[in-house]
């Protein structure tokens, strides 16, 4: 199975432009750089998150890569890496990756949290928005770092030396703001008909090209994508009601579809080559101080949340984005630039429960339809004799809020009332208080090990996390009806959501593979060893992952 070329063609162009062609030979021709061997450190560092992709997923497709995945298998590879946290969302799990911290610490509690004192009518509030701009909602928002709390390690770079460059490229604005921070070069996201930045940037040149590339790619329909041999068994429909089902469709779109563009490996293709475009056309890793990009390829999850994660399309994604990482580096080779990969992803998932049921795993099911904060706020308030709603939150999981207009011994009787509620209820695993999570240990020992509170504990900011927090059972989805939109999603406690891959390549490396967890904090504190970067105030939560056990030992 080939991809469409239209964008990938785009990508080429970027570096076949006049006189690039002869540039790249002659850095062909010049000596090889040394790699990690050599104990110099790498000139760019690339940093990759695939949003959702779980150990799961790497586990059962590792066998079948060829192209960059397979590149990248030749390297240190950690299997089983954790997003540690309990909040398994994009936006926590992108800003532990480069900032060396958990959510309890880099204050991104969830993708929305509820904040009853902003100003405006709407009180849900986006991780990467600026709430404070007149007329703006959660939904229709300004972009900003404003919530990240700390430095990303691309900042720490500048701070050390401000020649370094830092950019970021994503799928998703969250991805693309959590992994760059707040001292960018540039800083590029999907915003769902082209690429976009914030207010006032100019555009550079290829951002247009690949802009252009795109539109008239969605103005082209397109075929469904051929099968691979290995894909072929899980390629079969199953129901998700009302006469619909998912499993069969292979990316195929109609003309304009822009949120089919998204849910396929288009958009990755996009991203890729836009990457690779900023790095040609900023001679990133070429000047005198080390350079870094981190790049969000969302298509994983908008399969995953549309599809599920074990069907033909999952499969086909797989397939495509090892053939696209593949292109990508074969770029970045014709530049002659020392670059070094850091691979993981922001969280995990898991197949939807039809799919899930039919594999017999135990469990699979959906949220109760009538399982939602309104409808435990309405029966804590009417048990209580109060008037509703006395409980807020946006799901029938994760934070929950009591009503800070109440008295002090109305608060204590509904958080009471509502803990008694959830506990008693059959789809729940646990229900914690404010107080209950700020008195547990904080968490330590291997992240497999950590009970349910001190996953709870790793993601909760007490400026802005619940006064509750509930924790579903395992393999409860949190969408009582999947025909209305998503089918499959993520943000448990869980090890599918918590357990991720970690890779690390560089030219030169010496590959092995540590089967024993580690977590995605670990990154950062990793990638600045390689560079020589000592990381002080704010200290991070993670450790320096040794990936040489020669000389060159980076965590020396």
């Amino acid at each position: 199975m080939k991809l469409n070329p239209m964008l990938f063609a785009a990508m080429l162009a970027l570096v076949t432009t006049p006189g690039t062609a002869q540039e790249a030979a002659a850095r062909q021709r010049a000596p090889a750089t040394p790699g990690i061997v050599g104990a110099l450190p790498p000139k760019l560092i690339v940093v990759i998150s695939v949003d959702q992709f779980s150990a799961d997923l790497f586990a059962q497709y590792r066998t079948h890569w060829r192209g960059g995945f397979a590149r990248l298998l030749t390297g240190v590879v950690f299997p089983s890496g954790y997003q540690s946290h309990a909040a398994t969302e994009t936006c926590p799990g992108h800003s532990t990756i480069l900032t060396g911290m958990r959510p309890e610490h880099t204050g991104i509690i969830a993708n929305n949290w509820t904040d009853l004192a902003t100003a405006r009518a709407d009180k849900t509030v986006y991780c990467a928005e600026d709430e404070s701009v007149p007329g703006s909602t959660s939904l229709n928002y300004t972009v900003s770092d404003k919530h990240l709390l700390v430095p990303t390690l691309g900042e720490r770079m500048k701070a050390a030396n401000p020649a370094t460059r830092v950019v970021s490229v994503a799928g998703k604005d969250r991805a693309a703001v959590m992994m760059g921070g707040h001292r960018v070069d540039e800083l590029w996201w999907w915003d769902g008909k082209k690429f976009a930045s914030y207010a006032g940037r100019a555009t550079p040149p290829v951002v247009t090209q690949i802009n252009t590339a795109i539109t008239a790619a969605l103005a082209e329909p397109r075929d469904a994508l051929g099968l691979p041999d290995f894909c072929r068994n899980p390629d079969r429909a199953v129901s998700i009601g009302d006469g619909k089902s998912v499993g069969t469709g292979r990316f195929a779109r109609k003309a304009g579809d822009t949120r089919a563009f998204r849910a396929s490996p288009e958009i990755d293709d996009a991203t890729l080559a836009l990457a690779a475009g900023l790095i040609r056309d900023m001679k990133l890793g070429q000047g005198v101080a080390p350079d870094i990009i981190s790049i969000g390829a969302s298509a994983t999850d908008y399969v995953g949340h549309s599809y599920g994660t074990a069907g033909s399309e999952m499969c086909l994604q797989m397939n495509a984005l090892d053939e696209i990482l593949g292109r990508f580096f074969g770029v970045l080779d014709t530049m002659g630039v020392d670059y070094e990969v850091a691979l993981t992803a922001d969280h995990g998932g898991h197949d939807l429960p039809e799919r899930n049921a039919e594999h017999a795993i135990t469990g699979a099911q959906r949220i109760a339809a009538d399982f939602t904060t309104k409808a435990v706020s309405d029966a804590v308030a009417a048990r209580l004799k109060l008037k509703a709603p006395v409980l807020f939150g946006d799901s029938g999981s994760g934070d929950v809020w009591v009503d800070p207009g109440l008295g002090a011994r109305q608060r204590a009787a509904v958080l009471a009332e509502a803990l008694k509620t959830y506990r008693a209820n059959p789809q729940v695993a646990a229900a914690f208080s404010r107080a209950e999570i700020l008195g547990a240990p904080p968490p330590s020992g291997p992240p497999e090990t950590w009970p349910l509170i001190a996953r709870a504990r790793a993601s909760y900011y007490p400026q802005r996390s619940g006064d509750i927090i509930v924790a579903l059972n395992p393999r409860i989805t949190p969408i009582a009806d999947p025909t209305k939109g998503y089918v499959a999603t993520h943000g448990s406690f869980w090890d599918y959501d918590r357990r991720v891959p970690i890779v690390f390549w560089r030219k030169g490396i010496v590959g092995f593979e540590q089967p024993l967890s580690v977590e995605t904090i670990d990154i950062a504190p990793t990638l600045a060893a390689t560079i020589g970067l000592t990381l002080s105030a704010p200290m991070v939560d993670g450790r320096c992952l040794d990936l040489d056990a020669g000389p060159g030992n980076s965590c020396q």
